[in-house]
């Protein structure tokens, strides 16, 4: 990322910022030393900064001289997702209109995928994920879509931590098995959960390139209703949607 063309003037805000963005980028986690390393600032400079982060909450102190993301920055992060969902309504009630299932968005939120928007479809059956359910990255359509994002490791690293319980027959439970469907993701630009959360049920996602945050929309339905043969359909719309939401957050920054 060029950072230097993104400076807002006040150099310390702008470099405070850069410590956060790094830590987010390694994982959460970093030593002085190797902020140095990826900043390029002084030590002194990078230690105040570190200082005044931590005093406020948003980096905590941990074992080994290590820095990790402070608490605070779950708050920010929540209302964030929120507000982001709220945005998208438009384009997920456009998504139902044209596909005629449910849509939703959703957002990375430590190590699971967060529902901060939805849509419902007006069929009778369909399915239905109430805003603010955590579910797992595995198993789900946009968790797909938002570890494709991430780089091998990192995701490596995430389902060491959470497991990859099943939840149906058709649940992915072994790391290379995913790490080789997220190549695919990566390659063709959408994901799919093929009844890998709940029995009879396909979603179809994509991930927001150039959100403020980790985001996905999606569209889910009855298997029945949501076919493989529509899956080829429904992902270029979802991928339309995807660009025009990360283009108003581009266009608004204020937002």
């Amino acid at each position: 990322m060029d950072r230097a063309a993104e400076a807002s003037g006040v150099q310390s805000i702008d470099r405070a910022l850069q410590l956060l963005e790094e830590l987010a980028d390694a994982g959460g986690s970093m030593r002085l030393a190797e902020l140095q390393a990826v900043t390029g600032l002084p030590l002194p400079t990078i230690h105040r900064l570190i200082r005044a982060l931590v005093h406020n909450g948003y980096v905590r102190q941990g074992a080994s001289r290590r820095y990790a993301l402070g608490p605070r920055l779950i708050r920010l992060g929540e209302i964030a997702g929120r507000a982001l969902g709220s945005w998208a309504i438009p384009h997920l009630a456009d998504l139902v209109a044209e596909i005629g299932e449910t849509a939703n968005m959703a957002v990375l939120e430590g190590d699971a995928v967060v529902y901060v928007a939805q849509v419902p479809s007006v069929h009778a059956m369909r399915m239905f994920t109430e805003v603010g359910r955590r579910v797992p990255v595995h198993c789900t359509g946009v968790g797909k879509a938002l570890m494709s994002q991430l780089p091998d490791d990192q995701v490596l690293e995430l389902l060491r931590r959470t497991g990859m319980p099943a939840k149906t027959p058709h649940t992915l439970t072994d790391p290379g098995a995913f790490l080789g469907e997220l190549d695919e993701v990566r390659s063709q630009g959408w994901a799919v959960d093929d009844a890998e959360q709940e029995a009879g049920v396909r979603c179809v996602a994509v991930p927001i390139k150039g959100a403020p945050a980790q985001a996905a929309v999606s569209v889910s339905g009855p298997s029945g209703r949501v076919t493989l043969g529509r899956v080829a359909q429904i992902a270029p719309m979802l991928q339309l949607a995807a660009e025009k939401i990360a283009l108003e957050l581009r266009a608004d920054p204020m937002r």
